[in-house]
């Protein structure tokens, strides 16, 4: 016979307890309920389970020895119990994140940092990478998370804004355009422009805002990425253009930055698997990547679909 689990939880509390009446009051059924199961379970059994002297009960040799394994498997769902409570106060796991140069420069290592102080236990994978290998990675489930910016939208992953920055010009600091205050690409024309190609993404807008300005836009030194014009403008070879998420790389004194007037937003987005939700632990690290995009003034609230399961790290 297949001992029910009721059946079992009445035996243990029997022998705890020592009487019928102590462990109907730890159940909280009546004397008489438990009385009958137990007699029921012994006479399935085929045999006793209780010697009955003078009232009182007395563990049979084959009870003590039924009594031993069943409080090993309740000290094994008390082990799954402080696991599962472990689990959910301080959360541990693996969290791929691939992301484009702009963000993946100081942000995203930032908040990994910042998380890692508080959650050690998590492990991360961080890699940067263009566009295109973005999305293959998330299609073929390589990475978990990705951010990227002026990009298009592939139907599988799912898109929400995390953070936002504006299109400035950066100069050498003592360069003359640091003394006109609000630029207009036509300030910028007299100088060396360290500017992308136009099948770029950040390429195919800033020539769009030429274009729309009436203006020619004359490139003198191209370079691959907003960090190589960084490091250019760091070098005294010219101005640029470049996104704010990709100045806050750089410390401060390398270089000036000026507003450009009717300059573009540039959206950081948060993408993963449109057909997975989130593990508990990459939601919660998603809060903490929200807080440092709001920390260095470039954050929009952390997206309604995402912080629903994002955690509180204590």
């Amino acid at each position: 016979m297949s001992l029910s689990f009721k059946q079992i939880e009445v035996f243990r509390a029997v022998i705890s307890t020592g009487s019928i009446s102590a462990a109907s009051k730890l159940l909280c059924v009546s004397p008489p309920a438990v009385s009958r199961l137990l007699s029921y379970t012994e006479q399935r059994l085929g045999f006793a389970l209780f010697e009955r002297i003078k009232g009182r009960l007395y563990p049979t040799p084959e009870a003590h020895e039924l009594f031993r394994e069943i409080e090993r498997v309740y000290a094994g769902i008390q082990r799954v119990n402080e696991l599962a409570a472990g689990l959910a106060s301080r959360p541990s796991g693996h969290i791929r994140i691939v992301c484009g140069a702009s963000v993946g420069q100081f942000l995203v290592p930032k908040a990994i940092a910042r998380y890692r102080e508080q959650v050690p236990e998590v492990k991360f994978t961080f890699r940067q990478m263009t566009h295109a290998e973005l999305t293959s990675a998330l299609l073929a489930k390589e990475a978990d998370i990705g951010l990227q910016i002026t990009a298009e939208d592939h139907p599988n992953l799912t898109y929400a804004p995390i953070g936002e920055a504006s299109l400035v010009c950066i100069c050498p600091c003592e360069h003359p355009l640091t003394r006109r205050g609000l630029l207009t690409l036509a300030d910028l024309q007299p100088y060396p422009l360290i500017s992308y190609a136009p099948h770029m993404p950040i390429g195919v807008l800033i020539e769009q805002m030429y274009i729309n300005a009436g203006l020619t836009r004359q490139v003198a030194i191209d370079v691959a990425s907003p960090q190589h014009a960084c490091l250019m403008v760091q070098a005294g070879a010219g101005v640029a253009l470049v996104d704010e998420f990709s100045v806050r790389n750089s410390r401060a004194g390398e270089f000036a930055v000026c507003p450009v007037a009717q300059a573009p937003a540039f959206v950081a987005k948060l993408v993963h698997l449109r057909s997975e939700p989130l593990s508990r632990v990459a939601a919660s690290f998603v809060a903490m990547l929200g807080a440092t995009f709001e920390d260095y003034g470039l954050g929009m609230h952390t997206p309604a679909a995402l912080s629903s399961a994002a955690l509180s790290i204590h």
